[in-house]
């Protein structure tokens, strides 16, 4: 076992292995290979997340690989994704590996970011930014990260007000709930 795999659990690993194949089988297929598959990946994905059935069918451990793998051509058929992409779902359920399969797609997501040269920011606000807030945010994280940047901004109410940016690895936490939670323990050891 790798230290990936034992260090981020072992999905991660299963997912990190197929997802690097699939980057890699892609890459070799030619111009638009790797994009088409990302965007069948996220029809997929997008799929599990409107239906519990299907859901339900990638999560559950009770259903065989050939009742796994027979749901997926058809909706496969019926959702209109082929190539490449179909070719490594329907690996991924005759594996009986489709319980991981979210994670796959994010893995293949985030390495093919990585091969573009992006970065991934996470930035959480109380309330949706105003474009111009966004555009701020932007700026200041390409002064860290470079010209390419890709935001990813949630909504969390319970940070109360400023942001929480996360960058890699890095984080940064400047939200009000955090600033008033050290205030509210200097305060008891003051007391």
């Amino acid at each position: 076992m790798s230290d990936k795999t034992s260090s981020s659990g072992p999905v991660s690993g299963v997912a990190n292995r197929f997802a690097s194949a699939l980057l890699e089988t892609a890459d070799e297929s030619g111009p638009g290979a790797i994009d088409q598959v990302e965007r069948d990946l996220d029809r997929f994905n997008a799929l599990i997340a409107e239906s519990p059935d299907l859901a339900r069918l990638v999560r559950s451990p009770v259903f065989s690989s050939e009742q796994q793998l027979g749901a997926i051509k058809a909706i496969l058929d019926k959702a209109g994704i082929g190539g490449l992409a179909a070719n490594f779902l329907k690996l991924v359920a005759s594996k009986r590996r489709l319980f991981a399969v979210q994670q796959m797609i994010s893995a293949y997501k985030a390495m093919v970011a990585t091969k573009r040269g992006l970065v991934h920011a996470e930035v959480t606000v109380a309330e949706a930014p105003s474009p111009r807030v966004v555009d701020d945010i932007k700026a200041a994280l390409k002064g860290v990260a470079g010209d390419k940047v890709v935001l990813d901004v949630k909504v969390d109410p319970s940070i109360i007000g400023g942001l929480i940016v996360k960058l890699g690895s890095r984080m940064m936490d400047a939200s009000l709930r955090t600033k008033l939670n050290s205030i509210r323990l200097a305060m008891k050891e003051v007391g």
